[in-house]
């Protein structure tokens, strides 16, 4: 997968896993979400080998947000880990994250994004996704 990045109002969003704070990334996940809570360093670490990632950034370079996508290219993705920083949000990163990763080009053909969510779903509504039966799991079916 080829770098990209992506600017506005003083933020960047990557695809460079280089640039990636993995101790920020574990930290967050397994001490404040609620769906990773005491997920270890190295499962972090090899999820994040094998996905496609999108790191959040201020102006100078430190990491505010994270997105991981699990995908084959081409029939499915799961797109998971999302998270802005607590001090971070309220200031549409997270929408503008949300809608870098859904308008990714090498996600484009792919039949259906899935993704759980407990709290935030009229944020991924806005996004084409639909709640499902399943309760908390959501999933954004594409164009065939």
């Amino acid at each position: 997968m080829d770098v990209r990045e992506y600017r506005k109002n003083g933020y960047l969003i990557s695809t460079d896993k280089a640039r990636l704070n993995l101790a920020l990334i574990h930290r967050y996940l397994s001490e404040e979400s609620y769906w990773a809570a005491g997920r270890r360093r190295d499962t972090v670490s090899r999820s994040i080998e094998h996905s496609m990632c999108f790191g959040v950034y201020e102006e100078e370079g430190e990491q505010v947000g994270f997105a991981r996508v699990v995908t084959d290219y081409a029939t499915f993705a799961w797109l998971c880990d999302v998270f802005v920083l607590s001090p971070y949000q309220g200031k549409g990163l997270g929408k503008w994250l949300v809608r870098t990763v859904v308008e990714y080009p090498d996600l484009q053909g792919v039949k259906r994004i899935l993704l759980g969510t407990r709290d935030a779903h009229t944020l991924y509504r806005a996004f084409g996704f639909e709640d499902s039966k399943a309760g908390r799991w959501m999933e954004r079916p594409m164009a065939p």
